[in-house]
């Protein structure tokens, strides 16, 4: 069985801007967070991004574009991620979706391709729907807060950037 670092992606491995991030011009990856991706992936962690990507949906962007954004996370993170999941659906605009968070399906489709241990993995994001989602499968949390926000209720940890998130992980 491995351990994960499950990862949202808006917020968490890039700049959350306030609207849908799908063009590379837009993409802002902080300078921490290929060093945190490496100093976790070296300490033994699968690394699998679960993330919602509902402007598919809303016809607002395509696939294709979500998954050159990817290739550009992948390639500053030096190719390290173990997988990349996105949920295109939006109840309101499509289908209702278990992949979408707080749905835990990416999550579930990722634990039962690696063999996950999820007793002794994580989740890091930035909304409530990515606790909801990790804490539904009882795995540990930790909360990018954007601001001086309050963190979700039963979250293990409270970080302002993937770094700081990183070292809590590597020390326990």
């Amino acid at each position: 069985m491995n351990k994960c670092v499950f990862l949202d992606r808006d917020g968490v491995l890039n700049q959350e801007i306030g609207t849908y991030v799908y063009q590379p011009e837009n993409l802002v990856i902080p300078e921490d967070v290929p060093q945190a991706i490496q100093r976790l992936k070296k300490a033994g962690y699968l690394l699998v991004v679960v993330t919602n990507q509902a402007g598919i949906a809303k016809g607002l962007y395509t696939r294709q574009e979500v998954l050159q954004c990817h290739q550009i996370i992948q390639q500053a993170c030096g190719g390290v991620l173990d997988a990349l999941y996105y949920c295109p659906y939006h109840p309101a605009y499509d289908s209702e979706s278990l992949c979408r968070k707080p749905g835990s399906l990416m999550l579930e489709k990722a634990t039962a391709r690696f063999g996950i241990d999820l007793s002794v993995s994580w989740m890091i994001g930035d909304r409530q729907r990515d606790m909801e989602a990790a804490q539904r499968l009882q795995v540990k949390t930790v909360f990018i807060r954007a601001s001086e926000e309050e963190s979700p209720p039963g979250v293990w940890y409270t970080a302002n950037r993937l770094s700081e998130a990183a070292d809590f992980i590597l020390s326990h």
